[in-house]
């Protein structure tokens, strides 16, 4: 009977992991194997719950951090925050009400807009980035730069 518990225990933690793959239960499968072992060799039902908890915990924090490095998609990081706080040239005007504006940010244009409300950047000039939003940059005044043209001659 208890190698039945165990069996249907195995396959309950491998339908989950199949359903979710999110690494979460493979862990817990590896565990009643482990167990169900245990009874193959006769040892008692609080044995066997011991080995089971036992494996399940060891397999959970010695192998999962490696399991995720390896086997879970690498994300793609944007690295944006790199962005925050760096001088930007505006190329079109900043005007959040008509919803206009862009920004070159190393070769890469940007949508940009107004981190005040109301507040205008004309083509040419240097602001700063105070944050960044999806795909659009939150800009605000450089006290440091001086206004250039769109071609970068600083006026």
């Amino acid at each position: 009977m208890e190698a039945i518990i165990w069996i249907a225990l195995i396959i309950v933690f491998a339908v989950i992991e199949i359903a979710t793959v999110g690494l979460t239960s493979v862990w817990f499968a590896g565990g009643a194997l482990a167990a169900l072992l245990c009874n193959a060799l006769g040892l008692s039902m609080v044995w066997q719950f011991i080995v089971f908890v036992v494996v399940s915990l060891v397999l959970l924090f010695f192998t999962r951090p490696w399991a995720l490095k390896y086997f879970k998609p690498h994300l793609v990081r944007t690295n944006y925050e790199e962005h925050i706080g760096q001088n930007v040239c505006i190329t079109e005007t900043v005007d959040n009400i008509k919803g206009t504006g862009t920004a070159v940010l190393k070769g890469q244009e940007w949508t940009a807009r107004a981190y005040e409300e109301g507040k205008i950047f004309e083509a040419g000039s240097i602001v700063r980035v105070k944050e960044i939003r999806g795909v659009t940059m939150y800009v605000v005044e450089s006290e440091t730069m001086p206004k250039q043209d769109v071609a970068g001659e600083i006026k």
